[in-house]
């Protein structure tokens, strides 16, 4: 199926089941996924289908106030990113609330790999390090070393936030750090 046809189809009045070719597209979408599925590790399908089912089961709510969960900058969220592209984050990863704004969230998300630990610049460490990552260090409330991706900040709508596991201080040297950092990020060109 083109996606071109695809675009055509928005066009139309009414509800798919009454769009013959549109059904017959669904279907072999339908296929392609559970190809798709049939062929991933297992890790890979459980982070798919956990972001599906959140999808499903979060994607209509307006924020996480609905789960009872307040969410506030300096905020250390378990979030679902959903599905992404190559060199996005995605699926279910920590991020770092730097702002609420009208029911979203501007978010950095993190990661405790000690690959990207060793990669991330620090003006002592490791000065020639990629600036695009930041040792956030151990944060309370979380049993690893944090890592963030500046690269990968946006906002999103809060009823991805799944938990709260810790907070930064946002009158703090370090979430300071992080601010300017992402500032810096997003005015640089790499």
């Amino acid at each position: 199926m083109e996606i071109d046809y695809l675009y055509q189809q928005k066009q139309q009045e009414g509800r798919a089941s009454e769009s013959p070719v549109l059904m017959d597209a669904i279907s072999d979408y339908l296929e392609n996924v559970r190809y798709e599925y049939e062929n991933m590790t297992i890790k890979e399908a459980t982070d798919t289908l956990m972001s599906d089912l959140n999808y499903q089961n979060r994607s209509q709510m307006r924020s996480c106030r609905g789960f009872g969960i307040i969410v506030r900058p300096g905020d250390v969220c378990y979030i679902d990113f959903g599905r992404a592209y190559k060199q996005e984050a995605g699926y279910q990863h920590f991020g770092l609330v730097l702002n609420v704004f009208d029911a979203k969230a501007l978010v950095i998300p993190m990661t405790s790999s000690f690959k990207a630990f060793r990669k991330a610049y620090d003006p002592l460490y490791n000065p020639q390090g990629a600036r695009h990552l930041m040792r956030l260090g151990k944060i309370d409330g979380l049993y690893k070393y944090s890592i963030l991706f500046l690269n990968d900040g946006k906002f999103i709508n809060t009823a991805r936030i799944i938990d709260v596991k810790g907070h930064l201080d946002t009158a703090g040297k370090l979430f300071q750090q992080v601010r300017e950092r992402f500032l810096v990020c997003i005015q640089e060109e790499s």
